[in-house]
Parts: C-alpha cells; sequence; structure tokens
C-alpha cells in the first residue's frame, strides 16, 4: 500500500502566516530541530510562469497528519480566511495581467462629469460593461487584435455632495489610446497611458487597482486572457539543499539561476513557523534581456 504524505493547500493557507517567522537565527536549537524533523519527507516545488515573471514556492511535505495539526488550525477565524481570499485574489490578477499584456498596451482611468455620475455601484458596472462592448465593435471594424482587459470599479462617498463617486481602472490592449478616450463619453478627468514593468512586472500597479474593495468584486476580466503556466515538482529540491538555503550555506542566486536557465532572480524570502516544522522559500525571478 502506498504511503499517504500530507501538505498545506497554498490555496487554503496562507504561507506567509504559517511561516511567519523571518529565517534569521541561522544556528538556533530551535530553528535546527525544526528543519532536521524527521517526518519531513521532501520538499515540493511551485513554479508560476507569468509573461516574463517566474514565481517560486518550495514548501515541505510530511509523512503524518499531525505535522500540519498546528498550522490547520490558523484558518479557524473567518477575518483569515477573508485575509487570504484578498491575497489569492491579489495573485490571480497580478498573473493574468504579467501574462497578457506587455508595455504596448494601455493602463487607463476613467472618471465621470458630474451630469453623468452613475447613481449607484451596480449603474457603474452597467456603464463599464456598454463601454466594453463599444471598444469590442471598434477593435472588430479596424481588424484590431481581440480585445483583451481587466478592470476595477472603485467608489467612495463625497459627504459634501451626498454622492457615490465611481471610478474606473482598465487594462487592456485596445491599439488606439485617443480613440479609447473618445469611446468612453462620461466626461471627466481621464487618464490613459502606457504600461511599464519593472522587475515584478505590473505587480505594483495591479496591487494599487486591488486596493480597497469594500466588499465587491474586485475585478472583471475578459474569458480570452491566458493563464499562468503552472508546474510541480517534489524533485527539485532535497531537505539538504533547502537547509543549506536557509543557513545561507549557499548563494541562492546561483541555485536558482542555475536551476531556471535564463532567468534572473530579483528577490527571496526565506521563513520558518512556530507552527509546524520546515521552511518556506519564496522567489521571484525576471527573464533576461
Amino acid at each position: 500500500m502506498a504511503k499517504r504524505y500530507y501538505t498545506l493547500d497554498p490555496h487554503k493557507y496562507d504561507y506567509d502566516e504559517i511561516f511567519g517567522d523571518e529565517a534569521r537565527e541561522a544556528e538556533s536549537d530551535a530553528l535546527l530541530q525544526s528543519l532536521s524533523d524527521p517526518h519531513i519527507v521532501k520538499y515540493r516545488t511551485k513554479t508560476i510562469k507569468s509573461g516574463n515573471v517566474l514565481e517560486v514556492e518550495v514548501y515541505p511535505i510530511w509523512e503524518t497528519h499531525t505535522s500540519t495539526s498546528r498550522a490547520r488550525k490558523t484558518k479557524e477565524s473567518r477575518e483569515a480566511q477573508k485575509r487570504l481570499n484578498y491575497k489569492n485574489a491579489v495573485k490571480t490578477v497580478v498573473r493574468l495581467i504579467n501574462a497578457n499584456f506587455t508595455d504596448a498596451d494601455f493602463w487607463a482611468t476613467f472618471t465621470y462629469s458630474e451630469k453623468r455620475l452613475p447613481k449607484t455601484y451596480a449603474d457603474a458596472q452597467k456603464e463599464m460593461q456598454k463601454f466594453i462592448r463599444r471598444l469590442k465593435h471598434y477593435a472588430e471594424r479596424h481588424n484590431f487584435p481581440p480585445l483583451k482587459y481587466v478592470y476595477w470599479t472603485e467608489f467612495e462617498n463625497d459627504e459634501k455632495k451626498g454622492k457615490h463617486r465611481m471610478h474606473h481602472h482598465l487594462v487592456t490592449n485596445f491599439a488606439d489610446r485617443d480613440k479609447m478616450e473618445d469611446l468612453w463619453g462620461n466626461g471627466g478627468r481621464n487618464n490613459v497611458r502606457r504600461l511599464v514593468a519593472d522587475d515584478s512586472g505590473y505587480e505594483g500597479m495591479a496591487r494599487y487597482c486591488m486596493k480597497d474593495p469594500k466588499g465587491l468584486k474586485r475585478y472583471v476580466a475578459s474569458k480570452n486572457l491566458k493563464k499562468p503556466q503552472i508546474t510541480v515538482s517534489d524533485t527539485k529540491f532535497t531537505r539538504r539543499k533547502v537547509n543549506r538555503i536557509i543557513y545561507d550555506k549557499v548563494n541562492p542566486y546561483s541555485v536558482f539561476e542555475g536551476l531556471y536557465k535564463g532567468y534572473q532572480m530579483t528577490d527571496i524570502t526565506k521563513k520558518t513557523s512556530e507552527y509546524t516544522t520546515g521552511a518556506y522559500v519564496y522567489v521571484k525571478m525576471k527573464r533576461k534581456e
């Protein structure tokens, strides 16, 4: 009978909370005991490719359910679940944008004139959907590439005037900046600019747009977006190799850049946990120019 192993699903458990301790005290007895736990049978490596950005998550697999029992209890509160849902939504939209858009595409903010201001959030969403249909129609008539987009609707209360202020953020491959502004048709102070990637692609812009959702739908995306490429391996990292990274016995740049040819490492996080044994390593890389 095959042995059953246990791990914590990153979609269901927040590794940033469970592995909440930066691995600084490399020589401590507690860390030595944690990393030497015989119940850790191996480490799993999850790789996510989104456009020019590559993320690597390395986390332990145990041979006994009790090794994860304390960590599982951290998910009990409703607030913890809400935080995890939000973090997962941010990761999803960042990866979608990195996988589908380039510096040739646009990030736009559209607002409303006083006369055109929607009365409710639902009205603003309907107005945005009509705008998307106008963009699609124009793109089809003028042989533009099929329209791709991600958009957000934000609102705030204008207490002085007793109104809801609405505006929209849009990331799109629509090819004509001036025509896009013309097709908006709702007035306001609008801003359309080219996307500019940094080492993390468009993560900063996406996180800005995902802020303060107020319990509403955080984003709307076209159905023709490519999904990030996700692969999982249980053979890339041994326990010894992970321990050497945690103990700073090896240069992580040479390790990860040797493993992922054509990519340059831009960030690394190494964490341990008071809830379970082992370590968690998160690495971000970018494709070399």
